[in-house]
This record gives C-alpha cells, sequence and structure tokens, in this order.
C-alpha cells in the first residue's frame, strides 16, 4: 500500500489523493512542503495485515516531521498511541535526578516505539528526540489495541520484539556494570553490530553510529574516552569509518577486547 502526500508539519493520510498537511503546535510550518512517499506494506510491524486492515491504519494513521533535537515523546506524557519512525534517527533517552540524559538506545527507519506505556494504559516510561531530522507516524490507541488483540500476525511480532527488548536491557546493564570504560564501550560495538542481510559474508556494521557524545551518554562515560578508543580500533585495523556507519574489519579481534585477552 503506497501513499503519495504532501507533509509538512502533521498529516493525516488520505484514502486515494494526495493532501496538504494541517500543521502540528510544537513547530513553526516551514513555508515549503515536500511529497512523502509512506509505503505501510514496508513498516515490518505493518507489512502482513490484510487489506482491510490495512484501510482501517491509513485512515487512522497521523504524519508528523520533527526537526533535529526536538523532543518526540516525553517522559510522563500519555500513552495515546503506537509510533513508527519512517526516516531520520531518534534516541530513546532518560533523565536523571541530577539532569543528565542517559542514552538508552538508538531508534532507526522501520522500528516502533512508545508500546509499553500503550499496553500498561500507563505514562511514557522514556523521552525519545529526533537525533536527525525526522518523519513519525503516530497510530492512535484503540486502533493499535485492535491491531494486537485482532492480528495475529501484529501480535506474534510485538511478542518477539517484547522478548527481545527484555534481552536488549539484560545485555545493556550487563554493559553499564563493567568498569574498564575501553571494555564497555567494545562490548557496545560489539552489541550493536548487525551483519548485513542482502550482503552474504560480508563483515558486520554498526548502521547510523550514534556521535561519540551520544555513544557517551549511553555507556555513561566521557566523550573524549570514546574518541580515544574508536580511535584505537581504528589504527589496529580492526574496525573502518564509512560515512555515517562502522565496519567491524575485524569482528574476532574486537571480541577478544571485550573478554580481555
Amino acid at each position: 500500500e503506497e501513499i503519495c502526500m504532501a507533509s509538512s508539519k502533521e498529516a493525516t493520510i488520505p484514502d486515494n489523493i494526495p493532501t496538504a498537511v494541517q500543521p502540528g503546535a510544537a513547530a513553526p510550518v516551514p513555508d515549503e512542503q515536500r511529497q512523502v512517499q509512506i509505503h505501510l506494506r514496508k513498516i515490518p510491524l505493518l507489512a502482513d495485515l490484510n487489506d482491510e486492515e490495512i484501510i482501517r491504519v491509513k485512515s487512522e494513521l497521523r504524519i508528523r516531521q520533527y526537526n533535529k533535537r526536538e523532543i518526540v515523546l516525553q517522559k510522563g506524557g500519555s500513552g495515546d498511541g503506537l509510533l513508527f519512525l519512517l526516516s531520520g534517527q531518534l534516541q530513546v533517552i532518560d533523565i536523571t535526578e541530577d539532569g543528565r540524559a542517559i542514552g538508552l538506545r538508538m531508534l532507526a527507519p522501520g522500528d516502533f516505539f512508545g508500546e509499553i506505556a500503550l499496553i500498561n494504559n500507563s505514562t511514557r516510561s522514556a523521552s525519545v528526540v529526533a537525533m536527525t531530522e525526522v518523519l513519525v507516524a503516530f497510530l492512535p490507541a484503540p486502533t493499535a489495541m485492535h491491531l494486537f488483540s485482532h492480528s495475529p500476525s501484529v501480535a506474534n511480532q510485538m511478542l518477539r520484539h517484547l522478548a527481545q527488548k527484555i534481552q536488549r536491557d539484560s545485555e545493556f546493564r550487563a554493559l553499564l556494570a563493567i568498569n574498564n570504560t575501553a571494555k564497555r564501550i567494545y562490548t557496545y560495538l560489539v552489541l550493536m553490530q548487525r551483519k548485513p542481510v542482502d550482503q552474504p559474508g560480508a563483515p558486520p556494521v554498526v548502521e547510523n553510529l550514534p556521535t561519540h557524545q551520544d555513544i557517551a551518554n549511553m555507556i555513561n562515560t566521557s566523550r573524549e574516552t570514546v574518541t580515544r578508543a574508536l580511535l584505537t580500533l581504528v589504527q589496529q585495523g580492526i574496525v573502518q569509518k564509512d560515512s555515517h556507519r562502522l565496519i567491524i574489519v575485524k569482528p574476532d579481534a574486537l571480541q577478544k577486547l571485550v573478554q580481555g585477552s
């Protein structure tokens, strides 16, 4: 299901034709409008919906645009819907009692978020901040909950997602318990690396590599420490920087550093 529409700050998705969007209250609307194509079936959670379900989702979905560093979700806010990242990069953060922002994880296009508050009928447990200009799709709570209870494909994906989330959170807590800061950085890279699906045999990569400051926030260290550790890996030929990603040229060598051997 492909939808072509004009986008500024917020939009509904029409059934058949493009429509001008309505401005949101969070930021001024740009003078120009741009065309945005949204392929609902390319959103993993929605990929296996039948035509009737797609039509229902399409009629309820709202598209929102946020600028870099804008808050997309505020901790303590209402769990009033499920959100999908369509383009750009988001970071999930928590704010400590002394006001420090601690990064929890990064979100990439195709990811959904806000599900915990929605399922628990509770407030948001963390904030989400735009790391770049982003487009986000918002699905109101009643429609999202209907999918959870009536669509086996969505329910199965949500169960797998929650299981993976529990595993990731456990791994991240173990990472933060590592006293050696360099080893903590190496472990972070191992957790973040993924093997390219479309390139069998290619080395693993860390896509959409966060800034050194963002990595430092996530693993509770300084930006300078992250910079030194990554520079050491580059000099040793273990990793290679490529645009906004990090290629793990020697994954076995990186794993040995994690294990301290």
